[in-house]
This record gives structure tokens, sequence and C-alpha cells, in this order.
């Protein structure tokens, strides 16, 4: 499906580290949160081990626990509700849009009830959520807002890239993302304030002296310098692997054009600039997306289906009482999408393979 893009930078960026002997709490972390904020355009960045554990520590800091509500999308991966449950808060979810996939403004608003919190919006397959709406919603209703851009690195919404506002958003490094750490996440922000809180946080409570004794209740969630060197290699050719994702989603565009029944999902005029964490396909209402996936398989092409509507997780349906239907947008995109073979090598020949695969699915042959 999808591959890590590791060159021999990236390989000796992390060697030197371990040759180093400093392997945790040391430098490198420092750096690569400078240039990620640098690159975001924010003032400030926190990394961490994961995107589940970003996003956890961002409900903590936000004081979020029991009996309080936070509003998010059903479309999305289970992390961004989880994250919630972790501190036995309720996800109360609102509907998608349905060009963008995208948390819909007013279906959020409509959402927001006295034990609101705060508002999670989720930046999916790269595409901005409409932050000018839901960040008006959030100040109106004096509410935190979560960014989940954890598939979004490198997309900007109207002009600015995703993570430079004020924040705090989450971006993770899973090797299926468009960089990588091996495991590993950052959180921007803008408020000096909330970047310590995070910061002390993420490593068992401590102070930012590095004084053992614990100042609050805090997480193991640091960061490894191995990480962090990779992070920081990954950085600095960030550019260019966008640009080849970008390449490989043109030549997507192009042949599934062709095909009838099937269209690549596109920016929506918000999105300046969608920096492709995935190939997300839709596939027209009727046509049965697990039995395509099925097919393709069989022709030695791997498809994936993204995502499971959430609110029909049984953790999440069992607890809270959702059923089919209580959202039906996204419950008909979950039908519909599909994410095909992606990656930064990946060229004209690879692409007309897969839709040659398609062509024959989608015509009934064999399929």
């Amino acid at each position: 499906m999808g591959a890590p893009d590791i060159d021999e930078a990236d390989i000796e960026g992390v060697v030197a580290v371990l040759r180093s002997g400093q392997i945790t709490l040391g430098p490198v972390t420092g750096r690569f949160e400078r240039a990620f904020a640098d690159y975001v355009g924010a003032e400030h960045a926190v990394a961490v081990c994961n995107g589940t554990a970003a996003l956890h520590l961002c409900i903590r800091a936000a004081g979020i626990g029991p009996g309080d509500e936070v509003v998010t999308s059903p479309y999305s991966y289970a992390a961004s509700a989880n994250a919630i449950l972790f501190e036995d808060a309720t996800p109360v979810f609102a509907d998608i849009e349905e060009d963008s996939l995208t948390l819909d403004p007013a279906l959020a608003a409509a959402a927001v009830t006295g034990r609101t919190r705060a508002i999670l919006p989720v930046h999916v397959f790269g595409q901005a959520c409409a932050m000018d709406s839901l960040d008006a919603l959030a100040e109106a209703r004096g509410l935190a807002s979560i960014e989940d851009a954890c598939e979004a690195v490198g997309s900007e919404h109207r002009g600015r890239r995703i993570g430079g506002a004020s924040g705090p958003a989450v971006f993770s490094f899973f090797p299926n993302k468009q960089m990588t750490t091996g495991e590993g996440a950052i959180i921007t922000t803008g408020d000096a304030g909330l970047a310590g809180t995070l910061r002390s946080l993420r490593n068992q409570g401590r102070d930012e002296s590095g004084a053992w004794l614990s100042a609050r209740f805090g997480y193991n969630y640091r960061m490894t310098e191995m990480s962090a060197a990779l992070g920081l290699s990954q950085l600095g050719r960030l550019e260019q692997m966008l640009a080849a994702r970008e390449a490989a989603a043109s030549l997507y565009r192009e042949r599934l054009a062709a095909i009838p029944g099937i269209r690549l999902i596109e920016a929506v005029p918000r999105t300046t600039r969608l920096s492709w964490f995935a190939a997300i396909a839709r596939l027209d209402e009727g046509l049965d997306r697990d039995r395509v996936i099925q097919a393709l398989a069989a022709r030695g092409i791997p498809a994936r289906p993204y995502f499971s509507p959430l609110h029909l997780l049984p953790w999440i349906r069992d607890r809270f009482g959702y059923g089919e239907g209580d959202f039906p947008v996204t419950e008909r995109a979950a039908r519909s999408t599909l994410a095909l073979p992606f990656h930064n090598r990946l060229g004209p020949a690879d692409v007309d393979t897969v839709g040659e695969a398609l062509e024959q699915v989608l015509a009934g042959a064999g399929g």
C-alpha cells in the first residue's frame, strides 16, 4: 500500500545519535521541534511518541474530564475518539461535509451543549477543515479547539500551512504518513504556557528545568533522539517528497478520469494545498466497495477501506447507543472510499496497472 521514503541521510542522522550516546532527552529533539515549528509557521512545537499520545496530551492539558463533551468527526481513525475516552470524557459526533469529508460546522454547532468543552476537527486525508467557521464557533462558545492534523503535514488552509495558527494541532509521523519518525508525533501551538505544560506532561510531569521532581501528574510520552533525528532529516526534504506525492496523485487523477464509477478525492477550495496522505478514491453509490477490494486483491492489487465510522465501533456504539443511520454522510463515505497503492516512487506503469485492474473489476469482468 504505502512505504516510508528513507534515504542515506536519514540513516546517517540516526546513526549519529546512536554514536553520541545520548538517545533520549537530548538536543536533537529540540532542534526538530524548532525546525518543524518554523516549517508550519508556529511559535512552539512539542514532540511526543505517537499521534494518539499527542491528542491525549491536548485533551488532558485542556482540563477535559468525566462529564465533559468534545464535538468531533465520526469519519476518522479511532485515535481521535479514543483520546477523549482516555480522560473518561464523551465524544459527541457531528456529521461531515459531502465534498471535503471533514466536520460540518453547522452540524458541529448544533451538537454543542452546556457540557461541551472542546471541538476536535480532523483534517482527514490532508483536507483542510472549515477552520474559519469552527474557530469562530469555539471562540463564541468558549471552547478549546484541538486540530487533528495527523494526516495533513504540508497541507494549507487558505494559503496558510495547517498548524500555523494558535493551535494546538497534532501531526503524526507513522510510517504511512507524508514524513516519518518511525513512531512519533508533534503538537504545534502559539501558546507558550500550553507548550510548557505539554512538555511537562510528556515527561512524567517534570518541569522544564529537568529536575527529577514531578510538578504534576504526567506520562512517559517522550520522543526518542533517534526518532527526532529521522524527523529532522525527513523534514529537510519534505517538500521534495510532497511534490512526488502530488505527481503520483496527478497520475491517478488522469487515469481514474477514464474509468466510470470511480473518482479520486480532490481538494475543496479552502484547501489551497492538499499534501496527499493517501490516494483515496470514491466509488459511485451502489457499487460494493468490499467486493471491489476483494476483486482487486485477486489481481494482485492491494487496496484498503478508509475509514470505519467511529460511532459504529463496538466500544463506542455499545457505550453511547449510536446506530446505523445516525450520521448518513459519514456512513455513505465509509461505504464508498478505498485507498489505492500510494508512495513517493509510484510511477506511470504502477498507476496504469492499478487502472487496468479497476477497469476490469468495475466492468464486472470476474469481479
